[in-house]
């Protein structure tokens, strides 16, 4: 059987191309060794691991990981910045040496170089894929996360790599001068701070940057974040291929693929661009309402010792945190309070966005607790206190209005049995101190303590545990009395009478 010989020209070509690729694992290597490119990942790669490897406790110990996927957005800013410039300047390598007049006699074409120049960029894209999946993933392994990460934030990173990097060699072709590339650097930053100036900050000038950050530490539930999430990805995508197939044009390029590739990418931009500003539906917008004002329609109930959880579906695994929370608490209560069926309910004010940070009301229904979203460190305590003042007042909104003695009985619920009694009390003030009046934190309405009082929950977490729930246990009925007084209370519980005890400010 004849088997026909492959044409000169396709044996020729595939030597072109694997010209191509040898040339660009060669600039991936060069540039690697290039002094910026080195700093910012090795910066990159150390402010990662220091992230992840000392955020295990607190807040960080418990990861949504909704607002987990964004998190990995901002920290390649600086490398993909170092990335453009160097790129840039390794495009122009030929013309600072003087070597464009001896490239022109070889056989690979000047557009064949510059493909190489674009390739040597997408291993650096991959390595800060590896490192946004590795930070994802140490966060989702961690016991106490939640939610659901979005494909389409992970990329982001990876997609602007890969941008600033096909950017410099477009740069290059366009604007052959090595002092091109940081003025456009601050050309690009000062553009876009117009535009959100121009535009007031609109919501779709604001998704115009490659990356686009949310000041809040507020957590929703994933489906009332509201993010362009996939289109801002294919944004990036449609300005990375028209960076890189334009960077081939430019350097000479004049085949139809390129052109339809060039057309192509134009196409996925203004599509990206087109659907990233439309802006919250309407029927996002009647979603957030509902969970903010009405939570019990989207929530699922579980039972657990007496009380009862209700939780958006995605914070299914925190149940059996809050319960202990609660379990501490009532452990130390006295009377019917110490088998009292809650009901801890979960709620956001998810009406303004991610953006938004409005306080929630406190619940005026007896018996019922919020938790909110987010867990571990100050949020612990807080939810504690919230759990101590129902327990006492009966309900949230009354425990917001405690002036009496009752606060002391409430702190000493909410504090008595932590690990590290004395740190949840700095933590829980305002101030974080442990000394004079302040304010202290609750999921809702914050409440006021006393200098004197301070002073006497001071000495009781400083007693023996046992000692102390004893007492309050045996006198809970007058601990708990309306209008008690702070001496009267230090009596009760052996401490001594500070001076005025009952001044709430």
């Amino acid at each position: 059987m004849e088997r026909t010989a492959p044409s000169v020209g396709d044996d020729q070509a595939r030597r072109s191309w694997a010209a191509v690729f040898a040339l660009a694992r060669f600039e991936t290597r060069d540039l690697l060794w290039y002094i910026p490119v080195l700093a910012t990942l090795a910066l990159y790669l150390g402010l990662t691991g220091w992230s992840l490897f000392n955020g295990r406790e607190g807040m960080d110990a418990f990861p949504a990981l909704q607002d987990a996927d964004r998190a990995t957005q901002s920290g390649s800013a600086l490398f993909g910045i170092a990335l453009f410039v160097c790129v840039n300047r390794a495009a122009l390598r030929s013309r600072r040496r003087g070597t464009d007049r001896q490239f022109e006699v070889l056989v690979m074409e000047s557009w064949r170089r510059t493909v190489a120049h674009v390739l040597s960029v997408v291993p650096f894209a991959v390595i800060t894929a590896l490192i946004v999946l590795a930070e994802f993933m140490v966060q989702a392994l961690r016991p106490g996360a939640v939610g659901s990460g979005s494909p389409a934030e992970l990329a982001v990173g990876p997609l602007y790599v890969l941008l600033c990097g096909a950017a410099g060699v477009l740069a290059a072709r366009l604007i052959p001068s090595v002092f091109a590339a940081p003025v456009i650097v601050i050309g690009i930053f000062a553009f876009f701070i117009f535009v959100a100036a121009g535009t007031g900050d609109a919501e779709w000038s604001r998704w115009l940057m490659p990356v686009v950050s949310e000041a809040s530490t507020n957590t929703l539930p994933s489906e009332l974040i509201g993010r362009p999430a996939a289109w801002h990805a294919l944004y990036l995508t449609g300005l990375a291929l028209l960076a890189a197939v334009g960077a081939v044009l430019v350097g000479g390029g004049r085949s139809r693929v390129l052109k339809a590739g060039a057309a192509g990418a134009v196409a996925l931009t203004l599509a990206g661009a087109v659907g990233q500003s439309g802006g919250v539906s309407p029927e996002l917008t009647a979603a957030r309402k509902q969970a903010s004002v009405a939570p019990a329609e989207d929530e699922t109930c579980v039972g657990r010792d007496g009380s009862k959880y209700c939780f958006f579906p995605e914070w299914t695994g925190r149940v059996g945190t809050w319960a202990g929370a609660v379990d501490r608490v009532q452990s130390l209560a006295g009377g019917s309070a110490a088998s009292e069926q809650l009901l801890v309910r979960q709620r956001v004010e998810a009406r303004y966005g991610l953006t938004g940070d409005g306080a929630l009301d406190p619940l005026k229904d007896s018996g019922q607790v919020t938790v909110g979203t987010r867990w571990g460190g100050n949020r612990v305590p807080e939810f504690s206190v919230a759990v101590a003042s129902v327990l006492v007042a009966g309900t949230e909104s009354k425990g917001s209005e405690l002036c009496d003695g009752r606060m002391v009985t409430v702190m000493w619920l909410a504090l008595g049995g932590a690990s590290d009694p004395m740190t949840s009390l700095r933590n829980v003030r305002l101030d974080d101190s442990t000394a004079g009046s302040s304010i202290v934190l609750a999921p809702t309405d914050s409440l006021s303590m006393s200098a004197g009082q301070t002073d006497v929950v001071r000495e009781l977490l400083s007693r023996p545990r046992a000692e102390v729930t004893a007492a309050v246990k045996k006198n809970w009925a007058e601990l708990t009395a309306s209008g008690v007084t702070t001496a009267e209370v230090a009596r009760v519980l052996g401490v001594e009478v500070p001076k005025g005890a009952d001044e709430c400010d």
